[in-house]
C-alpha cells in the first residue's frame, strides 16, 4: 500500500514520541482522519466537545507532562476555535503543536466555503513557527521544525495542510537544489550564564541582609537548588501562581502566592526585603515587588527575551535555573548573615496559616468557599494533580492548598482565561493516567466549558489506570471575581444582568452521564463529600453551594480600601448587607492575629 501525506504525518508524530492528539473532526482533515483509521488510532485521537477544549487539553497535557501537546482541527471554524487555547500556551510558555486543515489548493483564493487565511490568522499566536504544506517533499522539514521550535521556544507552533495535500502520495525530499531534508534527533541542551555575571550576582546576594526569592514555573526543575540557596541566604520564598508547585508549601520560609491572589506574608516579604532574587518567573505586577531603589535585584531566566523586565535588576543571568544555581550556590556566604530576617519570615507565614484557618471557618450563607478548599487540602493524595479555573476559585486555590513534594498544580496564569479547569484536568489524566486529578471550577466556567467536557471525561474514563477525576464546583450563582473587581476597582455595585448566573444542577447532570454526582448544601457535609469524590471509582462532580458575599481580599488591603468597597456596595448592591458583614469578618481575622502576635512579643 502506498503512503499518503496524511499517513506520513502520523508516522512522524509517532517517531517523535507523540502518544495523544487532542482534536475534533471536520472535512478539512478528512485525509488525516482516514490515516488514523489505517494507523489503528496511533497516536490516540482524543475527541473533545469543542476545538477550544482540544487546545486546552493539549496545554494541560504539556504542562503536567513536560512533553509536546498536540491538537488538531479542521479548516475555517475549527482552526479559529483553537485560538484561545493556543494563546494560553503562548502566554504561559508551553510547547504545543496545532495541526489544522485548509481548503483544497484549487479553491484557495476563491472565497470558498470555510476558507480563512489561516497563515495570517495564526501568525501572532504561532509567531515562532507557522507554515503551510503545499507539496509532499516539504512535509518532514516543516513538521520536524514545528516540533523542535515548540520545545525550544516553549511556544505553540502550527502546521497547516490543505485537504488535497493530505491525500497526495508521500515522497521524501531528494538530494537536489531547493529541497530541504530533515532529521529526527534532537539532543538535550543546557544554557548557562557567563562566569563574571555569576560572580556579580553572588556579590549582590551576599551583601543583602533581608533576601526575598520569587520563583515561577521556570524553577520547577531546580527544587533542591532553590531550597539550598534559600537556606544559605536565610531568605523567604514567594511563588508566582504558575510556580505554585515549584516548591513545597510545607517549608516554613515559603510565603505562598504573590499578587492580588497572594498571601499577606508574600506581600510583607517584598515590602520589607533589601535584596530580590527572581528565578524562572515573569510575574507582571510590579506594584507587588519591592519599591524601586529599595532592593537590589538578580534575575535568572532561560529566555533572554524575557529578562530585564518587571524590575530594575542589576544582573540578569540567562540560563537554566538548575544549572545556574549550581554555579551560584558555591559563591554564597551564609556564615555572616543573622537569623532575624529568616525568623520574621517564618513567623509571618505561621501567623498567616492561622489567619486563613480562621477565615475558612467563618460562618457563611450557606457555605464559605474558603472552607471548601481548606477542607480539601489535607485530603489531597501526595501524587494529586490540581487544576484551577480562573475566577474567585483561583483565590482559594492560591491561598488554601498546600503543595507538597510530588503534587502538581496549574492554571491559566497569564491569559487567565475562563474554562480551562476541566480540560486541563482531562489533559493531565492522559499525561498521567495513574494519578488522580482535581479541578477547582466556578459555576461560570462550568457553564462556559466544563459541563460539556464532563462528557469527554465519561467517554475516556476506562482508559485511565486511576480513574479518579474530581471536579469541585463553587456554585454561587455569580460571576464572582468580576463582581468583586467591579466593587473594588470601579466603585460600582454588582450589575445583575451581567453577573447573575442561572442555577444549574451540576451533580444531577454528572449522574445522568453515569458519573458520581454530589450536591453539598451544608458546611458539615463538605469534608465527607470530598472524601466520597476521592474514593469514587471514576470521575466525580461535587457541587458546593457557596456564599458569593465572601470577599477575595487582596493581601495588602487596608481598612480604608475596605471602607471604599463598602461604600460602593451601599450604592445599591443587591446583597449589600451580607457583603459588608463577610468582608468585615474576614478582615478582622488579620487584625486579631496581628494583635495576638504583638501581645506574644510584648509578653
Amino acid at each position: 500500500m502506498s503512503t499518503k501525506v496524511a499517513d506520513h504525518v502520523l508516522q512522524r508524530l509517532r517517531e517523535w514520541g507523540v502518544e495523544h492528539v487532542f482534536g475534533y473532526p471536520g472535512d478539512g482533515i478528512n485525509g488525516l482522519l482516514a490515516a488514523w483509521g489505517r494507523a489503528d488510532n496511533q497516536p490516540l485521537f482524543i475527541q473533545s466537545r469543542h476545538e477550544e477544549m482540544s487546545a486546552f487539553q493539549a496545554v494541560g497535557y504539556a504542562k503536567f507532562s513536560g512533553r509536546l501537546g498536540v491538537c488538531a482541527a479542521t479548516s475555517g471554524p475549527g482552526a479559529i476555535h483553537l485560538l484561545n487555547g493556543l494563546y494560553d500556551a503562548k502566554l504561559d510558555h508551553v510547547p504545543v503543536l496545532a495541526i489544522v486543515g485548509q481548503t483544497h489548493r484549487t479553491a484557495m483564493g476563491g472565497s470558498y466555503q470555510q476558507e480563512v487565511d489561516l497563515h495570517t490568522l495564526y501568525k501572532d499566536v504561532a509567531s515562532d513557527f507557522v507554515e503551510t504544506v503545499t507539496v509532499p517533499e516539504q512535509l518532514p522539514n516543516v513538521l520536524d521544525r514545528a516540533i523542535r521550535t515548540a520545545y525550544a521556544r516553549r511556544a505553540p507552533t502550527a502546521v497547516i495542510i490543505p485537504g488535497d495535500v493530505q491525500e497526495l502520495e508521500y515522497s521524501a525530499p531528494t538530494h537536489e537544489f531547493k529541497m530541504v531534508p530533515s532529521s529526527l534527533d534532537s539532543s538535550s541542551w543546557t544554557a548557562t550564564p557567563a562566569d563574571d555575571s555569576v560572580r556579580r550576582a553572588a556579590e549582590i546576594l551576599n551583601s543583602g541582609d533581608k533576601v526575598a526569592i520569587l520563583v515561577g514555573q521556570g524553577a520547577s526543575g531546580a527544587r533542591a537548588e532553590v531550597e539550598q540557596i534559600a537556606e544559605l541566604l536565610g531568605a523567604g520564598v514567594a511563588k508566582a501562581l504558575l510556580g505554585k508547585d515549584a516548591l513545597s508549601d510545607e517549608l516554613p520560609y515559603v510565603t505562598g502566592a504573590i499578587g492580588l491572589l497572594g498571601t499577606r506574608p508574600s506581600y510583607e516579604l517584598m515590602r520589607d526585603c533589601d535584596t530580590l532574587l527572581t528565578i524562572g518567573s515573569s510575574f507582571p505586577y510590579t506594584q507587588f515587588l519591592p519599591d524601586f531603589g529599595k532592593a537590589r535585584g538578580v534575575q535568572i531566566d532561560i529566555d533572554p527575551h524575557m529578562v530585564g523586565m518587571r524590575y530594575p535588576y542589576e544582573v540578569n543571568l540567562v540560563g537554566d535555573a538548575k544549572a545556574t544555581l549550581e554555579r551560584l550556590i558555591p559563591l554564597i556566604r551564609s556564615e555572616e548573615r543573622g537569623r532575624e530576617w529568616y525568623d520574621t519570615v517564618c513567623d509571618n507565614v505561621a501567623r498567616w496559616h492561622e489567619v486563613m484557618d480562621r477565615r475558612a471557618n467563618l460562618s457563611a450563607d450557606p457555605i464559605n468557599p474558603e472552607y471548601v478548599t481548606r477542607a480539601l487540602d489535607p485530603l489531597l493524595p501526595d501524587n494529586a494533580i490540581v487544576s484551577s479555573d480562573s475566577g474567585s476559585a483561583a483565590n482559594w486555590y492560591a491561598r488554601h492548598l498546600t503543595m507538597r513534594p510530588g503534587m502538581r498544580g496549574s492554571l491559566s496564569g497569564t491569559l487567565a482565561t475562563m474554562g480551562c479547569g476541566v480540560p486541563y484536568a482531562i489533559g493531565a489524566k492522559f499525561a498521567h493516567p495513574d494519578r488522580p486529578a482535581i479541578a477547582l471550577v466556578g459555576d461560570g466556567a462550568m457553564q462556559m466549558n466544563g459541563l460539556a467536557e464532563l462528557i469527554t471525561a465519561a467517554k475516556y474514563k476506562d482508559l485511565w489506570e486511576d480513574p479518579r477525576l474530581v471536579v469541585g464546583i463553587f456554585n454561587n450563582h455569580d460571576l464572582n471575581q468580576v463582581t468583586w473587581e467591579m466593587r473594588a476597582m470601579e466603585g460600582a455595585p454588582s450589575f445583575l444582568p451581567s453577573q447573575e448566573l442561572p442555577d444549574v444542577q451540576y451533580a444531577a447532570f454528572a449522574r445522568s452521564l453515569g458519573l458520581t454526582g454530589i450536591r453539598v448544601e451544608k458546611p458539615e457535609d463538605v469534608a465527607a463529600a470530598w472524601r466520597a469524590g476521592l474514593e469514587a471509582d471514576g470521575p466525580a462532580v461535587i457541587e458546593f453551594l457557596t456564599d458569593p458575599a465572601v470577599p477575595p481580599i487582596p493581601p495588602h488591603a487596608t481598612w480604608d480600601q475596605m471602607e471604599a468597597t463598602a461604600a460602593s456596595i451601599l450604592k445599591g448592591d443587591a446583597d449589600r448587607g451580607s457583603m459588608i458583614r463577610q468582608g468585615f469578618k474576614a478582615k478582622m481575622q488579620d487584625f486579631l492575629q496581628g494583635r495576638e502576635g504583638r501581645d506574644k512579643k510584648s509578653g
